[in-house]
Formats: structure tokens, sequence, C-alpha cells
């Protein structure tokens, strides 16, 4: 049997308690950015391809349960247990807006258009921030049969997104009829589902189970048994033939699409792992675990023969980024808890 190759992860410290999301931007001019959620009540951003750390979004009084960019990363948004979801400007740092909820907020997403926010959390309701309007009363879509725990958008934002907490299966709202359109049958409750960078394929997690869905027809296209509980699973974005998954015994196993072979086993965290995504490159895949720790690895190269190593400005050929390029973008935030910026903040001691 082949052995198999021992990945080094980046290390990326800074979070006090556990990271539960993890979120790419999409590869934009000024290089690629990574977002985290954490129960520490803070945000952070990042250097997507380094880690290394750009600033800390803070004003949160509750473990920030979501996280997301707009497609320019431009904006940031996140879900808290303090009951509100908040917009913030990427760039500067600054809290945008914050809408009031009843209940704690555990899932958040920006349209594909970037001008609505969609959250979703123990209220057991789905709703719609028009950000162009933020102080206009939210579009609201109910009969959710329980604490809503994910939220997507597809079908060019006419379909929505969510799972439960509580129940297993994906449901799939069409917001011309505001009704539930079709249900995605898990036996557990999905803790992870993620639309595919090409709008092809949902990917799901639930139980011991990583399943993927035809985004267009709802078919069940693959269902692979993982050897523990999983919480997270990503597909590879660019050729689809690979996926990461983790959970509850603190690997980060990546496998074959095809096939479900595991190809790699990543061992370094040292508590469950609560998220996994892939770079929109291919080129590498993130982890957050209980342990407050993001480890990023690099993917093992199955596009090509040549196998080139991961750092060195690679991002799949498509754009090359320098650590100084994205300090261009944003020098550095934090928000003190009196609502003020600081200019010259510490970065966070590895």
């Amino acid at each position: 049997m082949e052995k198999k190759k021992v990945v080094v992860p980046i290390v990326c410290h800074g979070h006090s308690r556990p990271i539960v999301d993890l979120f790419y931007s999409p590869i934009t001019p000024d290089g690629l950015f990574l977002i985290s959620a954490s129960k520490d009540s803070s945000t952070m951003l990042r250097n997507g391809e380094t880690g290394d750390w750009i600033g800390t979004f803070e004003g949160h009084k509750g473990a920030v349960w979501s996280c997301c960019l707009d497609n320019r990363a431009l904006r940031a948004a996140s879900g808290s247990a303090d009951f509100s979801a908040k917009i913030w400007d990427a760039l500067t740092g600054d809290e945008l807006h914050s809408f009031v909820h009843k209940h704690i907020v555990r899932a958040c997403a920006f349209s594909e258009s970037t001008s609505l926010l969609l959250t979703g959390g123990h209220e057991k309701i789905l709703r719609i921030f028009d950000l162009n309007r933020p102080d206009a009363p939210p579009k609201e879509v109910d009969n959710s049969p329980g604490s809503i725990r994910t939220v997507a958008w597809l079908h060019s934002d006419q379909t929505i997104l969510s799972s439960n907490s509580d129940a297993g299966g994906v449901r799939l709202w069409d917001l011309r009829t505001e009704k539930i359109a079709r249900v995605l049958e898990t036996k557990s409750p999905v803790t992870s589902a993620e639309v595919s960078q090409d709008g092809r394929y949902i990917t799901t997690a639930d139980g011991n189970s990583v399943k993927f869905w035809d985004a267009n027809h709802f078919g069940m296209v693959k269902s692979y048994t993982m050897p523990c509980m999983v919480e997270s699973a990503s597909l590879e974005p660019t050729m689809g033939n690979m996926f990461v998954a983790g959970g509850e015994d603190m690997w980060v196993r990546l496998f074959d699409f095809h096939t479900g072979e595991e190809i790699a086993c990543n061992k370094g965290h040292h508590g469950p792992v609560h998220c996994v995504r892939f770079a929109p490159g291919g080129e590498s895949y993130s982890s957050g675990s209980e342990d407050g720790t993001i480890r990023i690895w690099q993917a093992l190269n199955m596009n090509s023969e040549e196998n080139e190593s991961y750092g060195v400005n690679g991002l799949s050929g498509k754009v090359r980024v320098g650590v100084d390029d994205v300090v261009q973008k944003v020098e550095g935030f934090h928000i003190t808890s009196d609502g003020h910026l600081n200019d010259k903040p510490e970065k966070p001691n590895p």
C-alpha cells in the first residue's frame, strides 16, 4: 500500500475559544481572504493563502456562530448568540449595521447579488434583509420544523437552503412562493451544507455520512460513510475530484470524490473539528477546531503531474498575491469595546 503523504499545516492562532465557522472569499484583485467565527465573541479576517492575521471584528456580546464575506470581500457578516447579525466594513472594521433578532442567530449568508442577507437561528424563522434598505423590516419565511443550523443561496437568489439542528434533511425554499419546494432526506440533522462554486452540487454532512446532491434536479449523486461522526465537509471547487471532512475524532481527512477512498489523514488538532472549507482555487483547505486554532493544509495535487509547493504565491496559477499586497487592502484593524477604531492594533500572539 502506498504510504500517504504527510502535510504540515499553517497554524493560525488568535482566537481564545473554539472555531465554529470558516468562510473563504472568492479570489479578488486584492487577494484571497479567510474569515472565522468563534465562541470568543469575535470574528477574524486573514490572508486566505498565508493565514496572516489582518483584523478582528469586535462588537458582539456572545459567541459568534456564523460568518461570511461578500463577493468582493468588501463587507463581512456575522451571526451571534447575542441575538444579532451584524454587517461590517471589511476594509476598516467598522460596524455598518446590526440586525436585532429575538433569539440566537446560528447562520448567515450574503446573496449572490450581495444586496441581501439571509439569517436563521433558534427562532425557526428565515429572514432576508435588504442591505440597500437596512432599516426596512426583513422578509420572513417561517414554518421551519426546528432551530435553523445552516443557510445558503442558490439558483441566482431564487432559492434558499436551510437545515435544522433537531431534524434531518435539507429544505429548499422557493422564494417566489415562499414555500418548501423540495426536501433532501437525511437520517441525521445536517450540520454542514455547502453549494459548490459552479452551482452544480450541494455537499452535506449528517451523522457519519457525507452526501453530494445535484443542485438542479436534487437527486443524490454520491453518499459515503465516514470513519467517525462528521460536522463539516467541503468539495474541491475547481475539478470536483476530492473532498475534505472533519469531525469528532480531531482529524481532517481528504477523500477521492469518485471512489470515497481516503487520500490523506491530517493530524494536529487537539479537539473536535467543527468546520472545514476548501479555498476557491482548490490549492488548500482550512479547518477550525474546538482547540481554538485554524489550520491551513496544502491539498495533494491530483489535477496535474507536477506537485507545486504551497505558499510560494501559488493560487493554481490564477492570481498571485503576496502578504504586502493584502496589507495594502487592510493594514489591520481592531474594534474596541467602546466602538472606537484603533489605528495601531497589536497582532494576536501566535
